[in-house]
């Protein structure tokens, strides 16, 4: 195992009617005029926003609204935020919904707090020195953005996916209602499902030798996914799985799945992001779409940690070779998106990318990774333009 450090500061209030305490954990951290950032029309339909503007007027906090935040985030949208919160002199920001609109406001904080372009932080220029407060009322399980140090923005020049991470940026609070996810079509719920387990899954996949408490730990929330995944695509209104998929969210990529690794593997991720930048696709079902590719381009360099997935994750017989299992345990995951109504390539992701697309999304992930990433295998620009074509 390797050395880490774990840091989880955000305050988790969880259960039924939490987002009843919004107006009370404001003022805890310090609150007084609040930027409320939310996406769609779904928060306001549903009467949750309704409910939080009310708790505030009743605890006499000022607030100012944003909405438009659209899955992969734009980067547009962030300067009309860091634009509003220095008209309104905004202290703390409130993300009302999921992934998106969770980064958006956390790039909407750096912007506000630091000088420069916002972007700069994106691009790899510079580090932010600073933000400001910010609180979240969660609506989709997926992204773990609630409790984790990392936000991802597209800039809309040159459709440009870029990830930061900054202990900054980590939400003082998050209220999770799992009752307020019983309204999401059944796709952004699988969807949900598929990232949060690859949020684990890029941390398993590593070639460096690891604990075998946080291995234990992974594999158990994998199949917690899984197994609650199924019941979900059944029984949507199920409170208990919709509870379990909620709590695994945060676990999965606040740290803890990766303490003692070298920090996992991730480029699934990043070949996504290119996919996501390019065809605006959901995070999720573009994870779906490429990881078996991925997997099978890999799987040798790293033959004990796909054996071990397949056994413990999949379930696999352990029966054959460690290639046999390896594989089985691949076919086996891909039948698990397959059953949830996940995509399996970029065909049934609804895209058919030309082979100058195909060129240009491993030039930039390459561009966007050093020249090379990975640590289940180490890739450089050709090895993703060869997944990239296997995924077709």
């Amino acid at each position: 195992m390797l050395d880490f450090k774990y840091f989880a500061p955000t305050k988790v209030l969880f259960g039924r009617n939490t987002e009843d305490k919004v107006a009370e954990l404001i003022k805890e951290f310090g609150g007084s005029k609040v930027l409320i950032h939310y996406g769609g029309g779904s928060v306001i339909r549903s009467g949750l926003m309704d409910k939080v503007t009310g708790l505030l007027d009743e605890a006499r906090i000022k607030y100012v609204k944003l909405g438009g935040a659209v899955p992969n985030p734009r980067l547009q949208l962030v300067y009309e935020g860091i634009e509003l919160c220095k008209k309104e002199n905004v202290d703390f920001l409130l993300a009302v919904g999921g992934g998106s609109a969770i980064d958006s406001a956390k790039a909407i904080g750096y912007g506000y707090a630091n000088s420069g372009d916002v972007w700069d932080f994106y691009a790899g220029k510079r580090k932010a020195e600073k933000s400001i407060p910010l609180g979240v009322i969660l609506t989709l399980a997926a992204t773990g953005s609630e409790m984790s140090d990392s936000s991802v923005i597209t800039n809309e020049d040159g459709l440009i996916k870029k990830g930061y991470s900054s202990d900054l940026g980590r939400a003082k609070f998050a209220i999770m209602n799992p009752e307020l996810t019983m309204t999401l079509p059944d796709y952004q719920t699988a969807c949900g499902c598929t990232d949060i387990m690859m949020h684990t899954m890029e941390r398993y996949f590593t070639k460096v030798e690891t604990m075998e408490l946080t291995d234990t730990m992974a594999e158990a929330l994998l199949r917690t996914v899984k197994k609650n995944a199924i019941i979900l695509r059944d029984d949507p209104k199920n409170y208990d799985a919709r509870a379990e998929v909620m709590w695994a969210g945060s676990l999965s990529h606040n740290g803890l799945t990766g303490c003692g690794t070298d920090g996992g593997d991730w480029m699934s991720h990043k070949l996504e992001h290119e996919i996501g930048g390019l065809f605006d696709v959901t995070h999720g079902a573009g994870l779906a779409a490429i990881w078996g590719s991925w997997a099978r381009y890999v799987y040798k360099d790293c033959l004990h940690r796909f054996k071990r997935y397949a056994l413990n994750v999949m379930e696999v017989e352990n029966k054959g070779t460690d290639e046999e299992i390896a594989l089985a345990g691949i076919e086996a995951m891909e039948d698990f998106y397959r059953s949830i109504n996940m995509p399996t390539n970029l065909r049934e992701l609804g895209i058919t990318p030309t082979e100058e697309d195909l060129v240009l999304m491993a030039h930039k992930c390459a561009l966007g990774v050093g020249g090379g990433k990975g640590s289940a295998k180490f890739l450089k620009e050709e090895d993703m333009l060869a997944i990239y074509r296997a995924s077709m």
